[in-house]
């Protein structure tokens, strides 16, 4: 399956995966701060963005081997690996799989309980059916800061930092995707069940995540993988990018440094 994607910079190669309902362009603040020192590949994972839905059930799993034999087509055997929310999951089931030289998960999914899992589909597929019925005025929607943070304040802490025509692209994706409700769905059964990852992994996590409560799913991750590297993302929430782009990409450049 070929994935749309961007590319730029030069080093070692680089992957990011996106979130459920997001796609690539959710990178853009960190893209050229990373591009100094990697080769720097963000893609839309199936059913988001520019890329074709998957044909089977887009569970992590699937989701990562799709990926993995993208990968191939690129010529790309391990390249470093970081992913936001579903993309963090992605990228550890990347390392599971020997494809990824090092692991970045930014708030990965994986790490809830059921009752947890319920309060974060309620507020995607809130979020999913206000987009969808305000798609034709997007614009007006996004036009403001104080309309933004309403918009978005959960998945981003700063959401009046987020440009307006980002704002549109991004709420417009999440009302076009046809892998949402299917990838959603797929996640509400993910746990992450802590098998040993070949590769170094850090785990980062926004102190103002409201879509994954931040303290609750830090601990677990913490206990289920001991041996990586836990960071907390000052002042940023799920979706961090916007939040405070340097300290994103410097954690990213410094994970992807121990690989």
């Amino acid at each position: 399956m070929t994935l749309a994607h961007v590319r730029r910079g030069s080093g070692a190669p680089l992957l990011l995966v996106h979130g459920v309902g997001s796609q690539r362009q959710m990178w853009e603040p960190v893209l050229d701060l990373l591009a100094r020192e990697r080769d720097v590949i963000a893609v839309d994972l199936p059913g988001f963005g520019d890329s074709p839905v998957l044909r089977e059930k887009p569970t992590v799993e699937a989701l990562a081997r799709a990926v993995a034999g993208w990968l191939d087509e690129l010529g790309l055997a391990r390249p470093h690996a970081a992913g936001n929310s579903l993309g963090g999951g992605v990228a550890l089931e990347l390392a599971r799989l020997g494809r990824a030289r090092s692991v970045c998960a930014l708030s990965p999914a994986g790490f809830g309980t059921k009752r947890e899992g319920s309060w974060s589909r309620f507020l995607l597929e809130s979020s999913h059916r206000a987009a969808r019925l305000l798609d034709p005025v997007a614009e007006l929607v996004m036009g403001g800061p104080a309309r933004r943070t309403l918009a978005c304040w959960q998945l981003v802490a700063r959401p009046w930092r987020i440009p307006p025509a980002a704002a549109v692209c991004a709420m417009r994706n999440l009302a076009r995707s046809p892998g949402f409700e299917a990838t959603l769905a797929a996640l509400a059964d993910h746990r992450f069940e802590g098998a040993s990852t070949p590769c170094p992994v850090t785990v980062a996590w926004g102190e103002h995540d409201r879509l994954l409560l931040f303290r609750r799913h830090s601990a677990r991750a913490r206990r289920v993988l001991p041996l990586a590297r836990h960071v907390t993302l000052h002042g940023c929430g799920h979706v961090p990018t916007w939040d405070d782009p340097e300290q994103v990409a410097q954690v990213l450049l410094e994970a992807s440094a121990r690989g």
